[in-house]
Parts: C-alpha cells; sequence; structure tokens
C-alpha cells in the first residue's frame, strides 16, 4: 500500500523492507547529527574544550557521512560497489580515529 503512494521500485526486495531501511537510515543520521549539535554546544561553553569539537566531528564521520554516502553515492553518480565501500570505509576509519585521538591523544584541557 505505502508503495503505491509513494511509486517506490524495489530491486530483490519488498517495499516495506526497503522503506524500513530507509527510515532506519534517516533515523541513524538524524540521532547523531543530534548528538554532534550537544557536543558542539559543550564546545561553545568555554575555552578549553576542543576535545568537544574533535569528538562530534569523529562522531558525524563515523555515522552520519558514511550513511549519506550509502544512499548519494548510487544514486547521483556512477561510483560502483567497491569504490562506495571503500569510501565509506574510510570514512569510518577515520571518524574512529578522529574518536580515539580525542579519547587518548587529544589536546589536553
Amino acid at each position: 500500500m505505502f508503495a503505491t503512494l509513494l511509486q517506490i521500485r524495489t530491486g530483490g526486495t519488498d517495499p516495506e523492507t526497503a522503506l524500513a531501511v530507509v527510515a532506519l537510515s534517516i533515523l541513524s543520521v538524524l540521532l547523531s547529527a543530534a548528538i554532534a549539535v550537544v557536543l558542539v554546544r559543550g564546545y561553545r561553553r568555554g575555552p578549553g574544550r576542543t576535545g568537544m569539537l574533535t569528538l562530534a566531528v569523529g562522531l558525524l564521520l563515523l555515522t552520519t557521512v558514511p550513511e549519506i554516502l550509502r544512499i548519494a553515492l548510487p544514486t547521483a553518480t556512477g561510483v560502483g560497489v567497491v569504490r562506495r565501500s571503500l569510501l565509506v570505509s574510510a570514512c569510518e576509519l577515520l571518524g574512529l580515529g578522529t574518536i580515539l585521538w580525542t579519547v587518548y591523544g587529544g589536546e589536553s584541557s
């Protein structure tokens, strides 16, 4: 029913599953962006809180940007599956590295 209303075409799966995947992707992007906003607000409260800003960047690189890449690259470009996987994995690793640097080796406040 929803597929008819939204004119969704899926390849290899039923429309309800495709809608659930899209909804979960949107939810994960919104939640990680909300957490990043809280971290940026904490950074803006005073000097010496640069760790909160780098933690927000790491979180966005770990969750938000890869999720957007997973959807945007095949939709807007002709990037293949392997190249998309490499870009997404590199972004996630950069995010993890940023978070680890913040927790263990970042600037001391």
